[in-house]
């Protein structure tokens, strides 16, 4: 591992450092002229962008927050109706054997349908997270009406976004500092290689020629030293808990400039604790553990609902819509039809199912999350499906327990890995989105107190790759 804050031509200090953070969730850019870090304004009213692409039936795309906005207009009150896909024709011979005259040959053809999995009043798909996939080789397309669309394609659209904004701030871009997860999601044994080689791809469709890839918990660590030059403490632990991943690294200042130790990477993140919300919380008020009771031939059989086979389309709100499906619905209303006390459940699931509420869902499980940040009771209020929850923060915790024990264990693995103790570390560094669950601030405060600092949750990866940008660093593992 190499650290290299290299000597830059005298001309570079007229330049403009550029860092475009593309996240899992949001995304940010920033520039630096040597002395002050600015954001760019990506959204009318904000630095922050959401990472999301909405596709059309014409193919045309929206990105941020147009994108989820016409996404929610096109679906809002509407009823999934799925039709079966021709997936292929038989033709025969046939004969007309009426009258004496001999019988006249024809071709009927007829067509074969498959399964009705497509949504007929589907106006656009909608996709975010789609970072998350760029390690996994086993996911090289995805179908929008009938098109595939390389996830390069997918996230191309955000990125030039993105570098419009810049440029009609600061003008042509000659190089860009982008950053990257310590370690992407997946278990492929080349995942980071794949995922860099496609994001490059996609930056270079969205003209960004010259990439420097840099990691994002580096980025965030160069941010807070730049803005905090009298800091007293040499060694830093950085800890970058995003929407997708968990990514560390120690470092060590020195003389205005320092080393990387080391770093350390896991795909975890608010993803992850989203849909543990929604499997604590929804799950059991859509059916799930409920009895399913269905006459036989000669006695009423009992068995528990298969709330098994709804469970991963649900928490995939891109593809909740396949549910609406007779394998699906008919047991569903079967359970509507039996009455009794899990009537009102299966309704809910109805719902969810027909209108394609799960994207609504999950967009109100993240305010849910965030009002548990700020205050130590919420609830998570979802009047299209008559759902009102109250949520004490010691459940939530209770519930994310398995979550802090991994980003306890990671700090850990960090730390070893730099060949240090706790004791060692001056200065520990908390950004990312989800770092400000005060359970994980906890964790972090009663580790190592009196030395926890946050730092700019959403924006100190961009303005640390700016500042990268400027000086020409890199880092190689």
């Amino acid at each position: 591992m190499t650290f290299s804050s290299a000597d830059y031509r005298s001309e570079s200090v007229a330049k403009v450092g550029i860092g475009i953070d593309f996240g899992t969730t949001n995304s940010a850019a920033a520039v630096f002229d040597g002395e002050v870090v600015r954001l760019i304004q990506l959204e009318s009213n904000d630095e922050i962008m959401p990472s999301a692409t909405y596709i059309d039936q014409d193919l045309q795309s929206k990105t941020g927050q147009a994108a989820i906005d016409q996404y929610i207009a096109d679906n809002t009150g509407r009823t999934v109706e799925l039709i079966p896909e021709v997936i292929g024709e038989v033709s025969k011979f046939v004969e007309d054997h009426a009258g004496d005259e001999p019988a006249a040959v024809d071709t009927s053809t007829q067509k074969i349908y498959g399964a009705p999995v497509t949504d007929s009043g589907l106006q656009g798909r909608l996709f975010r997270g789609t970072k998350r996939l760029l390690g996994d080789e086993h996911v090289r397309r995805l179908m929008v009406f009938d098109h595939p669309f390389r996830l390069v394609a997918l996230i191309t659209p955000i990125l030039l976004r993105m570098r419009t904004a810049i440029e009609r701030s600061v003008g042509h871009i000659e190089s860009a500092h982008l950053g990257h997860p310590v370690n992407f999601e997946g278990r492929d044994t080349h995942r980071n290689k794949l995922a860099l080689t496609r994001l490059s791809e996609a930056y270079k469709y969205a003209g960004v020629e010259h990439q420097v890839f840099y990691p994002e918990p580096i980025a965030a660590a160069a941010s807070f030293l730049d803005a905090n030059p009298d800091r007293a403490g040499d060694c830093l632990l950085t800890v970058d808990f995003g929407g997708g991943t968990l990514d560390l690294c120690v470092l060590r200042r020195r003389a205005g400039d320092f080393d990387v130790i080391a770093t350390h990477g896991v795909g975890l993140g608010g993803d992850h604790i989203d849909q543990l919300l929604f499997q604590h919380l929804l799950f059991p008020l859509l059916g799930k553990g409920e009895i399913w009771r269905r006459r036989g031939i000669d006695r009423e059989i009992e068995t528990r609902f298969p709330f098994e086979d709804f469970e991963d389309l649900l928490l995939n709100w891109a593809i909740t819509y396949t549910l609406n499906q007779n394998k699906y619905t008919t047991p569903v209303m079967e359970c509507i039809e039996q009455g009794g006390p899990g009537k009102r459940k299966f309704e809910r699931l109805r719902e969810v199912i027909k209108n394609n509420l799960s994207y609504l869902l999950f967009a109100c499980i993240k305010d849910f999350k965030a009002a548990l940040s700020e205050a130590d009771e919420a609830h998570l209020d979802i009047p299209e499906i008559d759902v009102n929850i109250r949520m004490h923060r010691d459940e939530f915790e209770e519930l994310i327990s398995g979550v802090l024990d991994r980003v306890a264990e990671a700090v850990d693995v960090t730390i070893q890995k730099a060949g240090l103790s706790e004791a060692d570390i001056d200065i520990v560094l908390r950004t990312g989105g989800s770092s400000l669950i005060p359970a994980v601030r906890n964790l972090l405060d009663s580790r190592f107190p009196d030395r926890v600092v946050e730092h700019d949750p959403f924006t100190s990866v961009a303005t640390g790759l700016a500042i990268a940008n400027f000086h020409g660093w890199t880092h190689t593992e």
